[in-house]
Order: structure tokens, then C-alpha cells, then sequence
């Protein structure tokens, strides 16, 4: 049996399933980058046949980066060929064929017969396997499956060319002990001495994904299926960062290896939550900002003596940073870039010369800049195009017995435009006047305001969501002065929905 347990990370297929979120297409490439840095082994792109947005985004991931691509396809033929041609040009290509198995799917989506889905099982199978050397096969609510028929259909897929077997528990079903037993009886039934790899898909319903998850890895499944910070439909899917650290801190029991660079968890695991606007809960088990930090007395006392009593993993080997004060006023371009090196952030001529700026501005404010605002700094410059539109001045003018009133000028090209408008607060306001501008009404979906760093002088961090007819899109901006912030990250957003139209449209001329 193989000594290495593989990564298959469906952020960008499955995590985008999250409600709420939606990656716009250079962040599907940027992540991809990012993935391929952190090592895994296999990048489930998208689903090549759901729509030209996603078709397109396959493609552009297969072309960027060396490590495997996989598309996902029903067992449809035209979702097939289409996952074959979105990975053309990938270095290692995979077809991820996938049908509903368990009685209630099988009545209530599907109308199939047991007969009809192994039929379309090893049609689909076959099919994938004509134009692709390397096809996974899943068996959608795996869990709630006859067990019988789940062996049938999956010893069925692998005669007919699967070189990797998934076994989804696609709404979090199953108990820990019930996951391994199944995972255990595929591992000797279908695999046996074949040359297939038994992969797991673990959804949280019931909190228990990583746990359901690395049962199976002791059980024999040594592939995984997972997301940066658990992203993924209703309570989300199995963690990545909570998956390989539960394999390598307890090492005792599973003896496995792995080809990730841990370094790189939390840098993943913040890209994720700035691109998401999902951000992470406190207590996240690994990544979360309550991970390593101590309250208790006792427990402090004990860290400070020793840092096993009561840290089993050390932060530094997941890449976070120890905070204090990295940068000052007169810290140039060049500390600022090897700074935002050594934090993962490889940004280019046009990102540094703005993320410069940015920092300048700030130094003029804050005496002290932190590695937590270098980040937010270089996440805000890296999360996308800056667009047709650049904030040139704003005046607000607003009290709690007036109607706040908002002055926006924004520079377009070599252009100044200034309109002004009214709402419910001076961020309404001023989104309001932007809208005047770009001519695009705008929704608000959500807003978030987080403090970067503690103190009256904090960096703020604001995170929209804005949708225009079918086109929704996450904008970040940071500053001292919420206001500007709130500001920075709408614009943001709106340029990205003007892209996204003007893409759109040239896809249809």
C-alpha cells in the first residue's frame, strides 16, 4: 500500500459552492498558484461542463500551473468532452466522472434504475477514459448507499477504466466508525491489489469531516478531498490544514507522508478567506487567530516554561506570523517587498509600486506597521484588478439629525468626475455617488469590518459582496479611516462587475 496520503483540494470547485461566494477568474488563477506552491497534488478546478465562466476557468488553470487539474463532469457526454477540452494543455490532467448512487437519489433526482446508473457509471467511465489517462469516479451520497450496489458500481467503474475511486459522504452522514468500515470493505473489495488509489470527500453536517477523514487515511483511502479553511456547501467541507496536521502531529499512529510545504498553510489559509470574504472563525481549529493564544494563568505559565505543555503544533511551522513591529516610516520599496516575500506574497512591479503607496499613506498615520497590516496591505493589492476607476477625493458631510450627504471624485484615465449623493449614513452615501459614476446600481450583499490590529490607530479591513443582474463580486479595502475603506472595497467590487459585463459581452459578440 502506497506510504503517501495524496491532496485533491476542490476550493475552487467546491469551496465557490459555499453560499455567497463567488471567485472572480484571475483569483481562480491566483489561488491555483498559491495551491501549487503549498504542494498538493491535485486541483479540482471547476466543472468544465456548468457554464462558459467555468469552462473558461478550468482552462486558464490548466494552462498556469504544473501540478494535476481535474475538471468535475456528470455522466453526461457533453459534460465530459467538455471537461477533455477545458484541461488541454494541463500538465497532468484528470476526469472527475461523478453520478448519485444512494435510493433516494436515485428516486427523487435521477429517476434511474439500479441498472441505469451502473450503465451510465461505465459508459461515462469509459468515455472520460478515451480522452484522459487519468479519471477519478465518484459515487455522489456514497454513504447512503447499499453497500452491495456501491461495491458493484465502483468494482463496475474500475473495470471500465477509473484509476481513483472517491467515496463522497456527500451530507456528512456517517459516523466515524461507519466511514472507516465502508472505506475498509472498498480497499478490499474494489482495490485489492490493483494500482487504485480510494479517495475520500468528507462533508462537515455533523463536524465531523476531518475526523470521518482521517479514518479512512488509517483505513486505507490515500487520497483526500478537501478545502482551505473548510469551505464548501451548508456546514462545509473536510479542512485541509486540520487534515495534514492531525496526519503529521500524530505521526505515532498513521506513519504516512505527504508532499505538502506546511509553511505555506496560513498564507492559504488568509488568501482563501480575502478572496471568500469568508472570514475565519477565531477558534479554527490550526489557522484559527485563538490557536495559539493562551488566557489561563497556569497555561501561560506553562508555554513560558515550556511551549509543549501546551502547544502541540508550533505556529512558526504553519508560516504565522509572531507580530510586532516589522516596517516603519522610513522603510523603503525594497524592505517593504522582501518583507511581503517572506510572508508568501510574491507581487508585481504594478501590485508593489501600489502596495508602496499604500504603505506610505499608512506610515503617515500609524507609527508602528505590524506584519498583520503588511498582509492586509498586499491581500488588498493582489485580490484583483484595480480596474477602470481609481478613488481621487471624497468629502462626507453627515450628523445624527441630517441626511448623510457624500462627495465622490473619481479618476478615470487622464478624467476627474465628481458626482454627489444622499443615504442612509455616509457609506451609503458614498457608494450611492460611485454608482452615479460608473453607472452601474450596484447591490449590497454583505459588508464586513474587521480591526486588523489592535489600538486607536488599527488598520481597517472591509470586505463587500455586490451583485449586478447575474453577476456577483467580492471587493477589499483597507485603511485607518473606515470610511475610505468602505469605499476602496465597493469600488473594488464595482470595477470587477464592469469587467466581468464587458467579458461577457464579448463573449457574445
Amino acid at each position: 500500500m502506497r506510504d503517501t496520503v495524496l491532496f485533491l483540494d476542490t476550493t475552487l470547485r467546491d469551496g465557490e459552492q459555499t453560499p455567497g461566494v463567488s471567485f472572480h477568474l484571475n483569483d481562480k488563477v491566483d489561488f491555483a498558484r498559491a495551491l501549487e506552491t503549498l504542494g498538493v497534488d491535485m486541483i479540482e478546478a471547476g466543472f468544465a461542463g456548468a457554464s462558459p465562466g467555468d469552462f473558461e476557468a478550468v482552462r486558464a488553470v490548466a494552462r498556469t500551473v504544473k501540478t494535476g487539474v481535474c475538471s468535475l463532469a456528470r455522466c453526461v457526454e457533453a459534460d465530459i468532452r467538455a471537461a477533455a477540452d477545458a484541461l488541454k494543455g494541463a500538465a497532468k490532467p484528470r476526469i472527475h466522472v461523478f453520478i448519485a448512487t444512494s435510493p433516494l437519489h436515485r428516486a427523487a433526482k435521477l429517476n434511474m434504475t439500479c441498472e441505469q446508473v451502473l450503465d451510465a457509471a461505465v459508459r461515462s467511465v469509459r468515455l472520460a477514459r478515451s480522452l484522459c489517462a487519468d479519471v477519478e469516479f465518484s459515487c455522489e451520497d456514497a454513504t447512503r448507499t447499499e453497500t452491495d450496489f456501491l461495491l458493484e458500481v465502483c468494482k463496475a467503474a474500475v473495470e471500465a477504466g477509473a484509476t481513483t475511486i472517491n467515496i463522497p459522504d456527500t451530507v456528512g452522514y456517517a459516523t466515524v466508525d461507519e466511514y472507516g468500515g465502508l472505506i475498509d470493505a472498498i480497499c478490499r473489495e474494489v482495490a485489492g491489489e490493483r494500482d487504485i488509489v480510494i479517495s475520500t470527500h468528507c462533508h462537515n453536517d455533523l463536524g465531523l469531516a476531518t475526523a470521518t477523514t482521517l479514518e479512512a487515511i488509517r483505513r486505507g483511502a490515500r487520497q483526500v478531498e478537501c478545502t482551505i479553511n473548510g469551505l464548501g456547501e451548508r456546514a462545509g467541507n473536510a479542512s485541509l490544514d486540520e487534515i495534514v496536521m492531525g496526519l503529521r502531529t500524530r505521526r505515532d499512529i498513521y506513519g504516512l507522508k505527504d508532499n505538502l510545504n506546511i509553511r505555506e498553510l496560513y498564507r492559504l489559509s488568509r488568501l482563501a478567506a480575502g478572496l471568500s470574504g469568508m472570514e475565519i472563525p477565531p477558534n479554527k481549529a490550526v489557522v484559527g487567530a485563538n490557536a495559539f493564544v493562551h488566557q489561563s494563568g497556569i497555561h501561560q505559565h506553562g508555554v513560558l516554561r515550556e511551549r509543549a505543555t501546551y502547544e502541540i503544533m508550533k505556529p512558526e511551522e504553519l508560516g504565522i506570523p509572531q507580530g510586532g513591529v516589522v516596517l516603519g516610516k522610513l522603510s523603503g520599496r525594497h524592505a517593504l517587498r522582501e518583507h511581503a516575500q517572506e510572508l508568501g506574497f510574491e507581487l508585481t512591479e504594478r501590485e508593489l509600486d501600489r502596495a508602496f503607496e499604500k504603505f506610505k499613506e499608512l506610515a503617515d498615520r500609524k507609527k508602528d506597521i505590524t506584519e498583520r497590516d503588511v498582509m492586509a496591505i498586499c491581500r488588498e493589492q493582489m485580490h484583483g484588478s484595480h480596474g477602470m476607476y481609481r478613488i481621487h477625493s471624497f468629502q462626507i458631510f453627515s450628523g445624527n439629525r441630517m441626511t448623510a450627504t457624500a462627495t465622490v471624485s473619481l479618476q478615470r484615465g487622464a478624467d476627474v468626475i465628481t458626482r454627489a449623493d444622499c443615504g442612509d449614513g455616509p457609506v451609503e452615501a458614498c457608494f450611492h455617488a460611485v454608482d452615479q459614476i460608473t453607472g452601474f446600481k450596484c447591490k449590497l450583499e454583505s459588508y464586513q469590518l474587521r480591526a486588523v490590529t489592535e489600538g486607536e490607530d488599527a488598520l481597517g479591513e472591509v470586505t463587500v459582496r455586490v451583485s449586478n443582474e447575474c453577476i456577483t463580486m467580492l471587493g477589499k479595502g483597507v485603511s485607518t479611516d473606515i470610511i475610505e475603506a468602505s469605499c476602496l472595497a465597493y469600488l473594488n467590487a464595482a470595477n470587477r462587475v464592469i469587467e466581468a459585463r464587458q467579458e461577457r459581452e464579448k463573449a457574445h459578440q
